[in-house]
């Protein structure tokens, strides 16, 4: 399948999978992983329509982003060590992975040197998976509480990673899950704005997903592949 089918196929998929869960598709948005494809790839991505790229490495990112970086909107989808902040804010409008104290601060800082306010979301282990970066559910309310004093990341929202199943309908308990730790958030008060934004879904179980609330799904094999520059 081409690009072009690839992406036509996927909206379709996201489509149904709204109308079975009584969602409009427009509140889906689709970052197209290019991690593991080349500039041209990301060219051609950005040249098809999508309008949002995601990356996981500042290293494997970097020469896409100097080429191609004043085209459609870039995030920063995977763990973000802390010496590497420097390189991402500035460039990436989003980061889906901030998941501790030490990594805020450095943010906040780098941030504030650019004049900017960094959209990110918080990173969850849902799944409890020691595989997996994120903070425990119950550690997310006091987290939050304590980074409003910074005013340079702004948190819009939640981000989850859940196990690989064979049988997607399997990830849905992490889905729903952390759609309600969202909602109990904003219950709560604990932000100064209402948490809006789940990243949650991937190739496997991004349709799982958008029936439990997502609203940004990360979609790499199933939308641009692993192609031959790789």
């Amino acid at each position: 399948m081409s690009l072009e089918e690839r992406i036509r196929e996927v909206n379709k998929r996201i489509e149904q999978a709204c109308l079975r869960s009584g969602r409009s598709a427009e509140d889906v948005n689709i970052v197209a992983v290019t991690k593991y494809v080349s500039t041209a790839m990301v060219d051609k991505v950005l040249a098809s329509g999508l309008k949002h790229v995601g990356e996981n490495r500042w290293q494997n990112a970097q020469e896409k982003w100097n080429a191609l970086g004043n085209r459609g909107t870039w995030h920063f989808i995977g763990h973000l060590q802390t010496n590497k902040v420097k390189d991402v804010i500035g460039k990436f409008e989003y980061i889906h992975s901030l998941d501790r104290m030490s990594l805020a601060k450095e943010m906040e800082k780098c941030a504030a040197a650019h004049g900017l306010v960094v959209k990110t979301f918080l990173q969850v282990n849902v799944s409890g998976e020691e595989s997996k970066y994120g903070m425990a559910p119950a550690e997310a309310a006091a987290f939050l509480e304590k980074i409003q004093k910074f005013t340079h990341i702004r948190v819009i929202g939640l981000m989850t990673m859940a196990p690989f199943e064979d049988r997607p309908e399997d990830t849905r308990i992490v889905f729903r899950d952390l759609r309600e730790l969202r909602d109990d958030l904003n219950r709560r008060g604990v932000t100064k704005e209402p948490l809006t934004e789940l990243s949650m879904g991937m190739s496997n179980d991004f349709e799982v997903a958008i029936e439990e609330g997502a609203t940004w799904v990360r979609l790499g094999s199933i939308l641009v592949g692993k192609e031959e520059g790789e």
